[in-house]
């Protein structure tokens, strides 16, 4: 599966990268203090040209709300930056066929709409009144996502006044790019390995009829109300998020799961459990119970509207003509090829990231050495000198890890 999707990685982040150092987000603030529609629809935009992880996704639309942003408005950002992304859509396709990639944008845009109208009555003014004094007192603990970027503030307000000939044509702007390309993926690591590992072994060693026995099948529309509600629940207790449930998506598919309810599982991942301890951490215990059931809610009702969407146009796929999930060999095909081509394409990005201070790229950043995210040196969580030599950190517990192995690390 990684094989099969490894072009499709490379050709996602590194556009990724490119979009969030090239993209002006100076406006992001000032136009998202309410949840009218022009507000929505700008938030959507934002969180979309922002694609990111659902944890560094988390962190940005609590970054927004603190700021000012509406609360309701900073969620329909979240859900845009983590559904209606470009790397989620090829890999879908490459994994699923084009009616699971089609099915995200319009499936993400149809969660919006109902986020928005069910979320303005659920999550109201009243209700969500003390979650910013809330998320003001949170304390930090683990990695500190707002510490974490491709390039420091300044860097990036300076790309983003550069008149896009010069951007486009410029090696330090692109080894800015490369920098965020590299600091997503880094930061995607753990789901991605965990969601290919996982998606393998489901793949492999579980029969279909276990799938049957936990999915209901062959009862028509009561089978896909039955796993649009439990789509969810699998991706809330898999621990896999972002890009990373999609391999395990195909294996749901594989397994027998309707239409309606793969699509809500891809679309929950910003219900995984960690994630919902994060939501409790920054809002509170009552908003974030409110929280998870609200989009556990809007995701099953997105699955199972984009599966009566797609049967009007008979476009449902069929489990008989889906795509093999498990190849037996390798084989010299197209993919073979381009991954090689991207293969070139990445090495090339990580050389321009490795670089970037000999370019001219942006030199207010450093990578944590223990879990590899990027931090920004001027507010970095914490910071270590060693043998003259300044380590930089996101947070107090990876500084911990590092100290432990290096005799004389200090603050």
């Amino acid at each position: 599966m990684f094989w099969e999707t490894l072009w499709a990685l490379v050709l996602g982040f590194g556009l990724s990268g490119a979009v969030q150092a090239f993209v002006s987000k100076e406006q992001m603030q000032r136009v998202m203090g309410d949840h009218r529609p022009r507000a929505v629809t700008r938030a959507t935009f934002f969180g979309t040209v922002s694609s990111s992880c659902s944890y560094a996704a988390t962190a940005m639309a609590k970054s927004l709300y603190e700021k000012g942003a509406d609360f309701l408005t900073a969620m329909v950002f979240m859900f845009a930056s983590t559904n209606l992304v470009i790397e989620l859509g090829v890999v879908l396709l490459i994994l699923l066929g084009w009616q699971f990639a089609v099915a995200e944008f319009v499936g993400g845009v149809i969660m919006i709409v109902l986020l928005t109208l069910l979320g303005g009555v659920v999550l109201n003014r009243r209700v969500t009144a003390r979650a910013r004094e809330h998320v003001r007192r949170a304390e930090g603990g683990g990695h500190d996502h707002e510490a974490m970027a491709g390039v420091s503030e300044e860097r990036q307000e300076e790309l983003e006044h550069m008149p896009w000939h010069e951007k486009l044509t410029s090696k330090a702007a692109w080894s800015d790019a490369a920098s965020y390309t590299m600091a997503d993926i880094t930061m995607l690591r753990k789901e991605l390995v965990i969601g290919y590992v996982v998606a393998g072994f489901l793949a492999v060693m579980v029969p279909t009829h276990v799938w049957n026995d936990v999915f209901l099948t062959g009862h028509g529309f009561w089978t896909t109300l039955q796993n649009v509600i439990l789509g969810p629940f699998i991706a809330f207790i898999s621990f896999v998020c972002s890009i990373g449930n999609v391999p395990m998506a195909a294996a749901l598919w594989q397994g027998g799961i309707s239409f309606g309810g793969v699509i809500s599982f891809i679309f929950a991942d910003l219900i995984a459990f960690p994630l919902v301890l994060i939501y409790r951490k920054y809002y509170g215990t009552r908003l974030a119970i409110r929280l998870t059931l609200t989009f556990w809610a809007v995701m099953s009702a997105a699955g199972l509207l984009v599966e009566g969407l797609f049967a009007l146009f008979g476009a449902v796929p069929d489990h008989s003509t889906g795509k093999e999930i498990v190849a037996t060999h390798f084989q010299w095909n197209y993919t073979t090829f381009l991954n090689i081509v991207f293969l070139v394409v990445f090495a090339v990005l990580y050389w321009l990231y490795r670089n970037r201070e000999r370019l001219g790229g942006g030199s207010e950043h450093a990578t944590d050495p223990t879990c590899g995210m990027q931090v920004r040196k001027s507010n970095a969580p914490a910071t270590a000198l060693v043998d003259g030599e300044r380590y930089y950190f996101c947070s107090d517990g990876c500084r911990e890890r590092f100290g432990s192995s290096r005799s004389g690390a200090g603050r």
